[in-house]
């Protein structure tokens, strides 16, 4: 399910499920970091408190059993196979893994937005021959295999693509930004540097994306970050102040510098509205850094906001964190996500924007002269600025059909080694203009990162031998009614003709019979709208006289009568008077057009299947 789509409120109601049925006497709810257990325990009394009682773990060793519902972490546990010593095989009925990758005993649930599928596309005859313990190390770390889901296919899938077309989350608005380095930085060649080295001769150094801030460091280049954040950040609607803000940065040391120049900045822009906590670091090294995260989700992180009397927000408007607020963290009032570093694992990139996508209503009560008037502020979206072309990697550039790689074990340096040399730090001094930004809604079929749903049906199709065989016997209906019947809206994926055609990235209805042209290799992509009037303007062009000086007049109109519905019934109704308004035509070109217009009219209604243009 994806981020903010409720796994939490689906557990506590399959928790209640089974306490109410008897299936289970106690359930174990495992998250995979400390701050959430907390917030788990929060949610599930909001929920079930009434009826059933929730401890963390850790904080009730001694009377755990009192309680129906335990909330731990997954390490905590699993370490030395501490679970095994403190608990019975009988203790739990239930056990459900957050953010899931492993599972103990019992009935497993696993939720998660990013599962983990280390057996796609692997020869499992030869690996397991061949390299036996990785084809094991594989099947466990594996969500599909430890949930009992071999075939790919979860139980069921809730997409951020749903959850956006149902009105339960939000897209971004991608704030594309490149500086003069970092454009360099992201080329194929690199951005190279020239100096002199020790034994007085110049050399080359070249650096890219994966270096900044690691050996690469230039104080210019998180300045401008940092300037152009504050200069296009989302505002909050009540207060006007800038919206609540995670910035993920490379390191420790990366995201104490970005605090200090952020809180620069805020006391430059806002005089005396805040003391060096406009921004706050939030890393592992960061005393109560975890209860900082709970206290800017309930928006009193330093206090109240000053901007606005009695509105309830947090006075710290940026976090900046690496990884402590990547995954299960809830924060519904966020407004701008930024990533000032390179990311390369799909897992982290959904988290991360996730931690955006969560509707909320921005309330602020005025109370005047005894009279209170409330505000209402629905979120719309908010901003994701990338600074390292993080979405044009994952939309272009990454192969998703790659095997995807075993974690790597922790590296132990040989004997009398001293380790690797630590490299050069390069440290660059000089200015860093920005070179290009740009903001780019993200539309209602999301991101090519969240169409994947697409190829899960291709090969599903692919790998029945019925729809197979019925397709190359060209017996495309009992095709189409074998896939509606035995694949369509059944709970793996719950297919349908909707999702596959946000899925494939299409902006009109397509057919299902060109969905199995595509999976069979008969047509190699799936036409756009404007393609396809094209193609039927030219069919038109074929039967019909055309001279080159009414010829681009022609095919607006016809195009238009096609996907405007206004302006076809204002033809057909020969309302012409509301053509004033109309964005494609106005009076004078249907008077020049003269007869023509019912000429195309005509052949439209007669030739045109009008319902494949609407989406």
């Amino acid at each position: 399910m994806a981020t903010g789509t409720g796994k939490t409120l689906t557990s506590a109601a399959i928790i209640k499920l089974f306490l109410q049925t008897g299936n289970a006497r106690r359930v174990l709810f495992l998250v995979d970091r400390i701050e959430l257990e907390n917030q788990a325990k929060k949610n599930f009394e909001a929920y079930l408190k009434n009826d059933y009682t929730t401890i963390v773990y850790k904080e009730n060793r001694d009377d755990w059993r009192k309680a129906e519902i335990v909330v731990s972490t997954v390490q905590s546990l699993s370490y030395n196979n501490k679970f095994m010593k403190m608990f019975s095989p009988t203790d739990f009925d239930l056990i459900i893994s957050d953010e899931a990758h492993r599972s103990i005993n019992g009935y497993k649930l696993g939720l998660t937005a990013t599962p983990k599928d280390y057996l796609k596309k692997i020869d499992a005859a030869s690996m397991s021959q061949d390299d036996p313990r990785q084809w094991e190390q594989r099947q466990l770390l594996d969500t599909y295999k430890t949930f009992g889901c071999e075939s790919g296919n979860p139980t069921f899938r809730y997409s951020l693509i749903d959850g956006v077309r149902d009105g339960f989350l939000v897209n971004p608005v991608v704030v594309d930004a490149r500086t003069h380095i970092t454009t360099q930085l992201l080329s194929d060649q690199g951005y190279a540097i020239k100096s002199i080295n020790d034994e007085g001769n110049e050399e080359e150094q070249i650096f890219y994306q994966k270096d900044f801030e690691r050996k690469f460091f230039s104080e210019e280049t998180n300045r401008i970050f940092c300037k152009t954040f504050m200069e296009n950040a989302k505002k909050d609607p009540i207060s006007g102040e800038i919206g609540k803000t995670i910035v993920f940065c490379v390191s420790r040391k990366h995201a104490s510098r970005i605090t200090q120049i952020l809180n620069e900045f805020a006391d430059k822009v806002y005089p005396n509205k805040y003391n060096s906590d406009f921004a706050i670091q939030i890393t592992s090294d960061i005393p109560d850094a975890q209860q900082f995260t709970i206290n800017f989700a309930n928006n009193n992180l330093s206090g109240h906001t000053g901007f606005l009397e009695d509105y309830k927000s947090a006075k710290t408007r940026v976090c900046i964190t690496v990884g402590m607020m990547t995954t299960g963290y809830d924060c519904e009032d966020l407004l701008n996500v930024v990533l000032l570093r390179p990311i390369f694992s799909p897992t982290d990139f959904i988290q991360i924007k996730g931690r955006g996508t969560r509707k909320y209503t921005f309330t602020y009560k005025l109370k005047e002269n005894a009279q209170v008037s409330e505000t209402n502020i629905e979120k719309e979206t908010f901003k994701l600025f990338d600074f390292f072309a993080n979405c044009e990697y994952f939309e272009e550039k990454f192969n998703y059909d790659e095997i995807i790689e075993l974690p790597k074990g922790s590296s132990i340096p040989a004997e009398g080694g001293g380790g690797t040399p630590k490299p050069t730090l390069t440290y660059n001094t000089d200015p860093d203009p920005l070179m290009f930004i740009a903001e780019t809604p993200v539309g209602e079929m999301g991101m090519k990162i969240d169409r994947k749903l697409y190829e899960k049906f291709e090969e599903t199709v692919k790998n029945d031998d019925f729809v197979r065989q019925q397709y190359e016997e060209g017996n495309i209906a009992a095709v189409e009614s074998y896939i509606r019947e035995n694949i369509f809206n059944k709970p793996h994926e719950y297919y349908d003709m909707d999702k596959l055609r946000i899925a494939a990235g299409v902006d009109r209805r397509i057919t299902l019979s060109e969905v199995l042209d595509k999976i069979f290799g008969r047509i190699e992509w799936f036409k756009n709208k404007n393609e396809l009037l094209e193609d039927e303007f030219e069919k038109y062009v074929l039967t019909n006289r055309i001279t080159s000086d009414d010829y681009y007049l022609i095919k607006n109109f016809f195009k238009a009568y096609i996907v405007d519905r206004e302006l076809r019934n204002i033809i057909d109704d020969k309302q012409f008077a509301l053509l004033a308004t109309n964005a494609h035509m106005s009076m004078n070109d249907i008077r020049k057009l003269g007869s023509r217009v019912k000429d195309i009219t005509d052949y439209i209604k007669d030739n045109v299947k009008l319902s494949k243009f609407t989406a």
